[in-house]
């Protein structure tokens, strides 16, 4: 990975965890506050919309910090190691609980006619896509555990040669 590429996904990395700390600090009570005015209706929804908004925004910050880890390791060429399974194991973690959660909106909002049926409906397609995101994860995990097995390999395999020689 070139020092450009890096840089940019660094820098993305620093925009989304500044965004995400931004929309948990500000936007977040703002939302609260709005949401006071819901009607008898809908206002037990005030609290779990929150409690899966906030818990939604702490998802997009833990696979921010679990892939500037990689992004480290992989400057330092350590990224085929046991130790990266520890990162890719928590993003695949999280993505499977920010699919519940997207699905969990779905189904606070599905009763009642707080929100058309439609949108109900796109959150259960969004829920299914991000667990698709962790199923694409898990699959580049066996990748990388397929080159840290073939690393190891060629390692044993060029200090038997050294001995040889």
């Amino acid at each position: 990975m070139g020092k450009l590429t890096v840089l940019a996904l660094r820098a993305v990395l620093v925009a989304l965890l500044a965004g995400s700390l931004f929309v948990q600090t500000v936007m977040v009570p703002l939302l609260a506050t709005d949401l006071e005015d819901l009607g008898p209706e809908s206002a037990h929804l005030r609290i779990p919309l929150l409690v899966i908004v906030f818990l939604g925004i702490v998802t997009v910050q833990v696979v921010a910090v679990c892939v500037w880890r990689l992004v480290t390791m992989v400057r330092h060429n350590t990224v085929f190691s046991h130790a990266a399974f520890r990162y890719v194991h928590i993003v695949i973690g999280t993505f499977v609980a920010a699919a519940l959660l997207v699905f969990a909106l779905a189904v606070l909002l599905a009763p009642g006619e707080a929100v058309a049926p439609g949108i109900v409906l796109l959150l259960c397609g969004g829920s299914l896509a991000v667990f698709g995101v962790a199923l694409i994860v898990l699959v580049l995990r066996m990748l990388l555990a397929q080159a840290v097995a073939r690393d190891a390999e060629a390692r044993r395999m060029h200090a038997e040669l050294e001995e040889v020689i």
